[in-house]
């Protein structure tokens, strides 16, 4: 089949709508999976096993159960119990929740390399706990995993496609509208292909320039 550029010109505003259904949906679930995932590491870190052993079980479920199934629990179990969301809200939450996981592993690895005698003058300044986490170690040790969590960030990118089996209108799904009522399969897909790629080298980029301004 012959490359068509006319193709390409009318899938492109379909391909503006998924673009930015896209990055909302990245922005949105990356702030659920880094919030989240610092909640995770301090609760695993609190000494009341009470607190600390559940919340390990439940983190590891859902680092071991794939990211489709626990979309479409959240998209069709939860109306069965009274909750119903957007199929975009829905999304968000399942991608942020599922990649906490591992986020917070990050932010775990990040506060166990703060040196302990931060731990010490933080004591030794008879710093309240709150406030020893807020200004002594927490700072330092999100500065250390910035790299990490930006690797995730390019993760959860990939990961929107997935999006598109609960009728979120993100790039693939707009890819497939199209190409279903015009029988142009290749222009499409390619288009999405370069955005994903573009979309990843500058998050990239941005990351690995962050990265050099926070060693400073």
């Amino acid at each position: 089949m012959n490359w068509d550029w006319n193709a390409v010109t009318d899938f492109l505003p379909h391909f503006w709508d998924g673009l930015l259904v896209t990055l909302q949906a990245l922005a949105l679930g990356s702030v659920v999976s880094f919030a989240l995932g610092l909640v995770w590491a301090l609760l695993v870190r609190t000494p009341t096993r009470w607190v600390s052993w559940p919340v390990g079980v439940v983190t590891e479920f859902i680092r071991n159960t794939p990211l489709l199934v626990q979309l479409f629990f959240l998209f069709y179990v939860l109306p069965e119990w009274g909750l119903t969301f957007s199929a975009l809200t829905t999304g968000v939450f399942a991608i942020g929740l599922h990649y906490s996981t591992y986020t917070m592993q990050v932010y775990r690895a990040g506060i166990e390399a703060v040196p302990a005698g931060q731990w010490e003058a933080a004591t030794a300044l008879n710093l309240p706990m709150r406030r020893t986490w807020t200004v002594v170690i927490l700072p330092q040790a999100v500065r250390r995993v910035v790299p990490a969590l930006g690797n995730y960030v390019i993760s959860m990118l990939k990961d929107t496609p997935i999006l598109m089996v609960i009728t979120v209108p993100e790039m693939l799904s707009e890819a497939r509208l199209y190409a279903q009522e015009t029988f142009r399969f290749t222009e499409p897909l390619t288009v999405i292909g370069v955005a994903f790629i573009l979309i990843s080298y500058l998050a990239s980029l941005l990351l690995r320039t962050l990265e050099q301004r926070l060693v400073r």
